[in-house]
């Protein structure tokens, strides 16, 4: 089930929300139980047969986290009592080291398994096929099925035992609270990862407005209209792109850039859209987006993109690793090897190796130059730090997108051949757009107008490119009344005055402008288009 469906929109969100609200006088246990009921809906309308699974893992975090609260193993004999927060930083006995490692390889094994089992087999046997041992070749009779939102729920429950061994957070004694932060269906299946410590309040308590209602709605617009009408019609255009072979130095350009906005839209307009959710039940979610186009370095673009995902390999990957702590060159490793387990992450395959691999080679050499810069004042480097430091970063992440989309790394290559015009310059005589969006190009016909489908083309991207480097996005939009969303980036209020009628408010205008937004996106659902990240 996809949050820009029918089913979801028209049948699924308003049942939960009925039986959610009917609750409202109800002690907060039973709206937490209608989550955990409601999320298990959401996940088993697409992966039925994988529920146990997540039932499985959530209850042995549960009881290990218990366990290391109360450093026992035999935790019914602890029930009635208080859960401790254990002290930040202070010694931990045999008892909680051996819990955390069975959470820790736990939660590795089953993503190992389902995530990366295939590829692994493939790999092996390419390698075999390579160097003339075909029969050494593992021929399975099964290819493992790859559970929806397994890379998400299983690094929310592996935080969660992690903060309590580290003292950060305080174990939950109820199953259901429990349950409830790891199956809301809000973030299931493609985020925000949020550590514990975040909700943990909110699950216990919360507050339901018509404030935070009318907010969320907004939020739920606003992402909506992101997915149909500017990511997937770039979608469309990158996908004729990759599956072109070898393109010409013109429409690899179309493409990649069209595939770098599609995969900006789509994300955005997911992360809004769970924020929106959210707090149509009351709860505040931490910011995932901020407009990271706009990033003047690569270190910038990972503060605003995936942002839940960059604290989480920060904290728990990155400083684990030693951080910074070790010197200039192991730090140099630790940014490396993160990143590369951060792509890893994404996806089992090699394509996600290397832009893993491409975006810890990209910090560090931001961090090498900026501590040359800070020594030695090169002359001119200035210009990067600010339109200029904006473009290349974007090119460099336009080439990391490059990979991140492809098939395989051949594929990639290809593409990045057709950049370079080594693929030359042909002249299409079907454009590409025309293709991919019709009913856009007739509508200058229907104006009267005869414009170059081109030339169409080449102004939409662009339209894109200012609307992502200078709008405001929808957390500074929609935060300027409380409760607000945790803003990092500057606020709209801070922006420059021509932007401030565009900030929300519970108004007719911002009412109006939903519904038609609303009609005009339902108008152009065709067909259900999932989300990038959901296959993750």
């Amino acid at each position: 089930m996809v949050f820009s469906s029918h089913i979801f929109l028209f049948y699924f969100l308003p049942l939960a929300l009925g039986l959610y609200y009917a609750l409202w006088r109800a002690p907060q246990r039973w709206r937490n139980v209608t989550l955990i009921l409601t999320g298990y809906a959401f996940y088993g309308w697409a992966e039925p047969m994988f529920m146990p699974l997540m039932f499985f893992t959530t209850f042995v975090d549960w009881l290990v986290s218990l366990m290391i609260a109360h450093n026992e193993w035999r935790v019914w004999r602890v029930w009635s009592r208080p859960v401790p927060l254990l002290e930040h930083g202070g010694t931990r006995s045999q008892t909680q080291r051996s819990a955390i490692t069975i959470s820790i390889i736990l939660n590795l094994a089953v993503l190992g398994f389902f995530k990366y089992f295939n590829f692994g087999v493939e790999s092996y046997n390419a390698l075999a096929q390579s160097m003339g041992l075909e029969s050494w070749q593992w021929n399975t009779f099964f290819e493992v099925v790859l559970p929806l939102g397994i890379s998400f729920y299983t690094f929310q429950a592996m935080s969660y035992t992690i903060d309590v061994y580290r003292g950060e957070a305080r174990a939950m004694a109820s199953l259901a609270d429990f349950s409830c932060f790891v199956s809301m269906f809000p973030h299931l299946v493609a985020g925000p990862i949020l550590k514990f410590s975040f909700l943990a309040d909110q699950i216990e308590s919360r507050s339901l407005t018509m404030e935070k209602f009318a907010r969320g709605v907004a939020f739920l617009s606003l992402g909506f209209s992101k997915k149909i009408l500017l990511a997937n019609p770039c979608g469309k255009i990158a996908d004729l792109v990759f599956l072109n072979g070898s393109p010409d130095i013109i429409d690899a350009w179309y493409g990649a850039v069209a595939y770098a906005f599609q995969i900006y839209f789509d994300f955005c307009a997911y992360s809004d859209m769970a924020i929106g959710l959210g707090l149509m039940l009351g709860f505040v979610f931490a910011k995932n987006f901020d407009s990271p186009y706009q990033a003047k370095s690569i270190t910038d673009f990972w503060r605003r993109w995936h942002m839940t995902l960059s604290r989480f390999l920060r904290d728990y990957v990155y400083i684990s690793l030693g951080g910074n702590r070790c010197g200039p060159f192991r730090r140099s490793f630790n940014l490396f090897l993160t990143m590369l387990l951060g792509g890893f992450w994404h996806g089992a395959g090699w394509t996600f190796l290397l832009w893993g691999a491409l975006h810890g080679t990209y910090l560090m050499v931001n961090h090498y130059w900026a501590q040359l810069n800070e020594r030695t004042r090169i002359p001119g480097a200035a210009l990067f730090t600010g339109w200029g430091g904006r473009l290349v970063t974007f090119l460099a992440v336009l080439v990391s997108w490059i990979f991140f989309r492809a098939a395989n790394p051949d594929e990639a290559f290809r593409l990045l051949a057709g950049l370079s015009g080594s693929n030359g310059l042909v002249l299409p005589g079907d454009p590409l757009f025309f293709k991919s969006s019709p009913m856009l190009m007739a509508l200058p016909a229907l104006l009267g107008f005869a414009i170059d489908p081109q030339f169409v083309l080449l102004a939409s991207l662009g339209g894109l490119a200012l609307f992502v480097s200078f709008l405001p996005n929808s957390q500074q939009l929609l935060a300027t009344m409380e409760p607000g969303i945790v803003t990092y980036g500057k606020k709209i209020e801070d922006m420059p005055s021509f932007f401030q009628p565009l900030a929300w408010r519970p108004s007719f205008l911002w009412l109006t402008l939903s519904i038609l937004t609303f009609i005009w996106c339902m108008l152009n659902l065709s067909n259900v288009s999932s989300f990038l990240y959901r296959d993750f």
